[in-house]
């Protein structure tokens, strides 16, 4: 008999989310209203911000961001190459013009040097994605003099020094989609201290029964997302730990392989297990799937590939051809820990 598939990512689900939102369903009240706001206020007492506000994801929550920051026509977004469309997708939405940074070989983060090469008067914003759960050196690249956007969407609860990621910089976002540290099926969440971005980011979140028209959007989470989400959020901590002790159970297997295992400066919360190997990374994925072990690319295409930019990303180019995601998700069994474990040692 077949063993069973070891899926890439998988959510961590229980009785507490099937509760919390049975409770929201039987109240006949399903969009956006309590637990949207119950979720909003836990969110920014755990980051630490004056508020969060909760949309329909974490492309929108960014989008809302940048318009909220003045970012539009004629302005200059910064982000790296090495991350997936959804950032560029939200430049793009604001009718700013993106210009794309390497990063750094190591913490697979934008480069700060990178960063300042990159810069113009246009310059509105910088957005820094903490790759794979591993916060980049917002401190470094805040130097830089332009406003700094956290994407958190593979970051939530990890520490900048004594920070949470996402409330170090102008605003931050992070993403609820079904495979991330905190599963609503769908949904984000805009972080900041600074009440104006809050306030736009409030009104620009739903166009009805405003006083005078302006382009809106239709952004709202609903209650039922919501709920999921408070559930999720108490679980969190428990998640972060889980995710660490199978980090450590890699590094301990995968030492003595001639792989470069993850690293970070900061605290690192093991959204992804990147490993680094010199073999065919297209050839590796088919052989874990032969072995029912589902391994991707970290980055599906990095973003000058789309572009057609072919110089001045190295680093994203040797991460792209070299760097392997194995499974890593609280749910993972101490058994299948030890298939992909077997797998990874068998072949790569």
């Amino acid at each position: 008999m077949a063993e069973k598939i070891i899926p890439h990512s998988r959510p961590t689900l229980g009785d507490e989310e099937l509760k919390a939102v049975s409770e929201v369903i039987k109240s006949g009240h399903i969009t956006q209203g309590d637990r949207v706001r119950e979720l909003e206020e836990r969110l920014a007492r755990f980051a630490g911000v004056r508020a969060a506000v909760v949309t329909s994801s974490g492309t929108s929550a960014l989008h809302l961001g940048l318009a909220a920051l003045g970012v539009g026509p004629g302005d200059d977004v910064l982000l790296p190459s090495y991350v997936c469309s959804a950032p560029l997708n939200a430049v793009y939405q604001t009718g700013a013009g993106p210009r794309l940074c390497d990063i750094e070989p190591e913490s697979f983060n934008i480069s700060p040097e990178s960063v300042k090469d990159n810069i113009t008067d246009a310059a509105g914003a910088v957005i820094v994605p903490h790759m794979f759960g591993n916060p980049a050196d917002i401190g470094r690249i805040k130097e830089a003099g332009v406003p700094v956007v956290e994407d958190c969407a593979q970051s939530i609860g990890a520490m900048y020094g004594d920070r949470r990621a996402g409330s170090i910089g102008r605003f931050g976002i992070l993403s609820f989609y079904a495979n991330k540290m905190l599963a609503c099926g769908e949904g984000g969440a805009l972080l900041s201290d600074d009440e104006e971005i809050l306030r736009l980011a409030r009104d620009l979140r739903d166009y009805d029964e405003k006083e005078d028209y302006r382009v809106r959007f239709n952004y709202k989470m609903t209650d039922v997302q919501a709920a999921m989400g408070v559930a999720q959020l108490e679980k969190l901590p428990g998640f972060i730990r889980r995710r660490k002790e199978i980090a450590v159970r890699y590094d301990k297997a995968f030492k003595d392989l001639d792989l470069v295992l993850p690293k970070g400066e900061f605290d690192h919360v093991y959204y992804r297990y990147v490993v680094r190997t010199k073999k065919d990374i297209s050839a590796a994925i088919s052989r874990m799937g032969e072995k029912g072990i589902i391994c991707k690319r970290p980055v599906y295409k990095p973003l000058h590939r789309y572009l057609e930019l072919r110089s001045g990303f190295r680093s994203t180019d040797e991460a792209y051809s070299g760097c392997l995601s194995i499974p890593i998700y609280p749910s993972l069994s101490a058994q299948e820990q030890e298939r992909v474990i077997d797998a990874v040692k068998a072949y790569l």
